[in-house]
């Protein structure tokens, strides 16, 4: 009766840990991303589809890509990265950062000019006046020095002879989101953006697109990580690509590569 009672009291304290496991292993199962801001609304899209159709999930965070590299160089657990810009995927690959050969350009994008409600259009060339447009307020960027969208607004301005006047008239944000934000709050009359940021607010309208030589290309590039830990990342990596992906992306105004 002893040894029944110790049989039957092992399989009861297994089945227990099995019940009290299940959770943790469906949590580590979960697909941890770490993703530019910019694709907030689309990727969210692209992952409620992939649960839909493998089962697992991804947990996304989004920030501005620089930060959002530095956590990962200080050990983040991300599974994978989606940058705004090559320049922090590069830096990641060259700290080691990067799981090799895992790392592919996803997307792309256009840069524009917006404002608060429905403003007139304008030409974005080196006659264009900010400082009158601006009438005594601000223009909203991200951080021109650290976030993708900065940087590009930032060497757009430059490469059209209007950052010298443009640069004290700059509020800087920590994201491109943040950046919408207020012109969409109306606390900034005018902003530069991703025109798939602008398309996601609608208190903004697109006042002009700036000319795609007045800056780098806008790639996207995405990878695993060196320290991923999840059985899916890889499946999740691929499925950014897909078919059914790439038609997400589109619809949210994302240009792909060919």
């Amino acid at each position: 009766m002893a040894d029944v009672l110790r049989f039957y009291g092992l399989h009861g304290a297994l089945l227990g840990l099995g019940l009290a496991l299940t959770p943790l292993a469906a949590v580590a199962e979960d697909v941890l991303v770490f993703a530019a801001a910019s694709l907030t609304d689309a990727l969210d899209s692209v992952a409620n589809s992939w649960t839909e159709t493998s089962g697992h999930r991804a947990v996304i965070s989004y920030a501005g890509s620089s930060a959002l590299a530095r956590q990962i160089q200080e050990g983040a657990p991300a599974d994978i990265f989606v940058s705004a810009s090559t320049e922090w995927m590069d830096a990641l690959e060259a700290t080691g950062d990067l799981r090799p050969d895992t790392r592919r350009n996803l997307l792309g994008n256009s840069l524009v000019l917006i404002a608060h409600g429905n403003a007139a259009p304008v030409t974005i060339d080196r006659n264009l006046d900010l400082p009158g447009l601006l009438n005594g307020g601000r223009l909203s960027m991200a951080m021109v020095d650290s976030v993708p969208a900065g940087i590009y607004g930032k060497a757009a301005l430059t490469s059209l002879g209007l950052w010298d006047e443009a640069a004290p008239l700059v509020a800087q944000s920590d994201n491109v989101r943040a950046a919408l934000a207020f012109v969409a709050r109306n606390e900034a009359p005018l902003g530069i953006v991703y025109a798939t940021d602008a398309a996601v607010q609608d208190e903004v309208s697109i006042i002009g697109t700036f000319p795609a030589d007045s800056h780098d290309r806008i790639v996207y590039p995405a990878a695993m990580t060196a320290q991923s830990s999840s059985d899916q990342a890889q499946a999740f990596l691929d499925y950014l690509s897909s078919d059914k992906a790439r038609e997400i992306w589109r619809s949210f105004g994302f240009t792909l590569p060919e």
